[in-house]
């Protein structure tokens, strides 16, 4: 028979082959014939009471004779011409077989000697004595029962401890064993074990690709460098939102490399045991190592990472953390150096990171990844349109320009997500429609047609979303609204739905119109029904937090003026005092209220100047329940847009506005 080829463990070496153990069997084969032979000899009898042993057997004087064991036991035999007779037939003779078993036939419990013989003797008053049933008392050594007793508890420490040293033997990572507590659960992408991700799956990430690329080139051919007196970096570190891409960038790298490559989550290394963290962090630079060169990734590396001594006082922990940082440093850059090692990580919380993790010399790269634009989100598309049967109307030039702010996660969610719509709609192909339904159920959540709503209700929600489609028409600098809708979905009753314009700089008159068109909705409440109800919660959640951020980070306000109390060390959560004084609060407290005060007085001014057009667009969403761009232009006439030069802060991103 052909050898099969062995399995290589994440440390490179070879096990040892597992076979099943001979003396395993054995020994439970042994327990099961022990077991057997102990109750051979209980197999035929039957466990009997006092009360049958007088009303039947002494009764009809079938008892030969009864043998008392160990003062404990009565064991019953009875006569052999009772074997037919129907109490003792199934016990006397079992099955079909003609021989009567020799017995003991029954067993009785007795309490004690005395009390047996007593009732005995009552019960055969009136018996000749050569007829009353003779009684032998024997003294037995249970020595199988014995053997037993001593034998198990062996046989299952014997098993428990060939279980540990089977899971000692077999080396490993993250293996079951307590011997392997402190090894390190990394895994290991070797020759026979690459992944089938390339960089030809990787779209949108040109530049930070290229620096991956230049590391694995490096690998490769590292004569290129050395002959120019370059050294090989230590470090490289992916920071960027959820979903741009650094995991696929890793996992890229470990298909194109053509050297090891060790992959392990953060989280991994943290125990609640002291001690295990770092240990396993030695465990794991020993087998890269080994492998030298090789490449280690380190996913979510702030689980360990993070600075030290921050947030001890609050959470109590112990050092085990900081200490598995330390031995972390350490590895990467300290006494002793490791050549041909270079450790690859990733987070999105790079403000969390100690100082002394960033450092040239540990993570020499810094490569930071953001969401795509309109250019790269074409490119991720066309990856993940690939393996899809789609309609000849699917252009992906246009689903990038109705996906801003969208990463390349939430992109393959889409279309995925568009997939699984048009496989429920029993369709050959995906079309256009599907994409849209898809991107409504991604942003704004199921359609829940099944939503009870009652009539008033309906009504203030289709003045409440006509009242932000009116006003955030109307204000230049607001982003283009494309419909909105009345159909529950997820939790909102309604929305209105923007495109957000990729720009990079947002001016205050920007904000400020922002804030007029998220409390449009509560405006029109008030002005058509005169009073306002819950529904505008989220909206005044979101204005309010947008006013503070205009007060208190960008510098708009003039009695403030231009200061900025923001913290981009991410410290800021964690203090107990707020980094401005009291009196600055209450100032900042007025502007945001004022702030508010007036987008909310604008927002009520431009609807009651254009009451018609919002009335009949309100009218309008009861009947259709969704209005799009082109009856906007019908009601309202065509939009004025900005200048493009007019926005010069940062913009949040958003994908709807409810």
């Amino acid at each position: 028979m052909a050898d099969t080829p062995a399995h290589k463990e994440p440390n490179g070496k070879t096990p040892r082959t597992q076979m099943p153990s001979i003396l395993n069997y054995l020994m439970i084969l042994g327990m099961i014939i022990l077991f057997l032979v102990y109750n051979a000899n209980n197999a035929a009898q039957q466990e009997t009471s006092w009360l049958d042993v007088e009303r039947q057997m002494l009764s009809q004087q079938a008892i030969e004779r009864i043998e008392v064991v160990n003062g404990q036991e009565a064991n019953i035999y009875i006569k052999e011409t009772f074997a037919d007779e129907i109490p003792f037939k199934e016990v006397m003779k079992p099955g079909d077989s003609k021989s009567v078993l020799p017995g003991p036939h029954y067993t009785l419990t007795i309490g004690s000697v005395e009390t047996f013989e007593r009732k005995l003797e009552e019960a055969q008053q009136g018996v000749p004595v050569e007829k009353q049933v003779e009684v032998i008392y024997k003294n037995r050594d249970n020595w199988l029962g014995n053997l037993m007793v001593w034998l198990l508890p062996l046989f299952l420490l014997i098993l428990f401890w060939r279980y540990l040293l089977r899971g000692a033997g077999s080396a490993g990572a993250g293996g079951s064993s307590v011997f392997n507590f402190g090894k390190s659960k990394a895994m290991l992408f070797d020759e026979g074990q690459k992944s089938k991700v390339t960089f030809a799956d990787v779209a949108g990430l040109e530049e930070a690709a290229m620096e991956v690329k230049e590391v694995v080139d490096f690998l490769k051919n590292p004569d290129d460098f050395t002959k120019l007196g370059a050294k090989i970096p230590k470090g490289v570190i992916m920071i960027g939102p959820p979903g741009t891409g650094k995991t696929l960038l890793a996992k890229a790298m470990a298909g194109e490399a053509q050297v090891p490559f060790f992959s392990l989550s953060g989280s991994e290394f943290v125990e609640m045991f002291v001690g295990v963290g770092a240990s396993r962090v030695r465990d794991l630079f020993k087998q890269a190592k080994e492998k030298a060169p090789c490449i280690v990734f380190i996913d979510e590396i702030d689980s360990i990472g993070r600075s030290r001594g921050k947030q001890a006082f609050y959470s109590g922990s112990n050092d085990e953390r900081e200490s598995t940082l330390n031995q972390l440093l350490t590895e990467m850059d300290g006494f002793e150096t490791n050549s041909g090692v270079i450790v690859l990580a990733a987070t999105n919380r790079a403000d969390l990171l100690d100082p002394a993790l960033l450092r040239p010399g540990r993570f020499d790269r810094h490569i930071y990844l953001e969401l795509p634009n309109i250019r790269e989100r074409e490119e991720i598309f066309k990856v993940h349109l690939r393996p899809l049967k789609l309609n000849e109307t699917i252009d992906a030039a246009y689903l990038a320009g109705q996906t801003p702010g969208f990463s390349g996660a939430d992109i393959a969610n889409v279309c995925n997500e568009a997939a699984l719509i048009a496989a429920r709609r029993k369709k050959d192909r995906v079309d256009k429609q599907d994409f849209h339904d898809a991107l409504d159920r991604i942003v704004a959540g199921l359609e829940k047609k099944s939503k009870v709503i009652s009539p008033e209700e309906k009504k203030i929600i289709a003045y409440h979303e006509a009242g932000h489609a009116i006003v955030s028409w109307l204000l230049k600098h607001v982003d283009p609204l494309i419909k909105v809708s009345i159909i529950p979905r997820g939790k909102t009753l309604g929305a209105a739905w923007y495109l957000p314009e990729e720009h990079q700089l947002k001016s205050a008159t920007a904000f400020s119109e922002h804030l007029s068109a998220m409390l449009a909705g509560r405006a029109a409440e008030e002005i058509t029904f005169g009073e306002v109800t819950s529904g505008a919660l989220d909206d005044l959640e979101k204005a309010t937090k947008e006013a503070y951020m205009m007060v208190a980070y960008y510098g708009f306000d003039k009695k403030i003026g231009n200061i900025s109390f923001y913290d981009s060390s991410g410290q800021q959560d964690t203090r107990l005092s707020k980094p401005y004084s009291e009196e600055t609060g209450k100032v900042i407290d007025a502007e945001v209220i004022r702030l508010i005060h007036e987008a909310y007085e604008r927002a009520k001014d431009l609807l009651l100047q254009h009451r018609d057009e919002h009335v009949k667009l309100a009218e309008l969403l009861l009947q259709k329940e969704v209005v799009f761009k082109e009856d906007l232009e019908t009601i309202l006439g065509k939009r004025i847009c900005p200048a493009p030069e007019s926005k010069i802060l940062p913009a949040k991103e958003g994908k709807a506005k409810v």
